[in-house]
């Protein structure tokens, strides 16, 4: 069966504009993955700075029956601790670069950590959906027959298939 040139040229176009956008993905990945990680020991020196750790900050529970047994009922029963700053000052302020700019500003404590945290889970939806993008253009290259088809089409669709479950905290 033999393909008419103009058909056979635009599979080709076809096969390269799904291929770019592949090392498009490929590349954005790349470049989420260095800010995530640059993300991740901003995240770590603020909280050495602070002294804790994710886990080393007792729960609202356990501060909370703490509070009932000693104190009185002029104080609040309910004491909010922030996971970071634990006992630190969180309004000290704290030197960050600001996004987008070469300027650097003296931020509350505090604040600096909860735009890290907010840009870390966006930064983890973000590396989330360019992989089921890169997930479903290999598999559109691969019924394009344009990959060097060494595995079955049906794995691929069955690997492409698969779907994350969020942990269960």
């Amino acid at each position: 069966m033999e393909l008419d040139p103009k058909k056979y040229v635009e599979l080709l176009e076809k096969i390269e504009a799904e291929a770019d956008e592949v090392l498009l993905a490929k590349y954005q990945m790349v470049e989420n993955d260095r800010e995530r990680n640059a993300n991740r020991e901003a995240l770590t020196a603020l909280r050495k700075k602070a002294r804790t750790t994710k886990t080393s900050i007792p729960s609202p529970f356990d501060s909370m029956m703490k509070d009932v047994r000693e104190s009185s009922v002029e104080q609040p029963v309910v004491k909010e601790v922030c996971s970071t700053c634990g006992s630190h000052n969180s309004s000290e302020p704290t030197w960050m670069i600001l996004p987008g700019a070469d300027l650097f500003a003296a931020i509350p404590f505090h604040v600096v950590h909860t735009m890290l945290e907010k840009d870390e889970k966006k930064m983890e939806f973000e590396a989330t959906k360019l992989q089921s993008l890169m997930k479903e253009k290999t598999l559109c290259l691969s019924e394009l027959k344009a990959l060097g088809d060494s595995i079955p089409l049906g794995i691929i669709r069955s690997l492409v298939a698969l779907e994350d479950k969020p942990k269960v905290k």
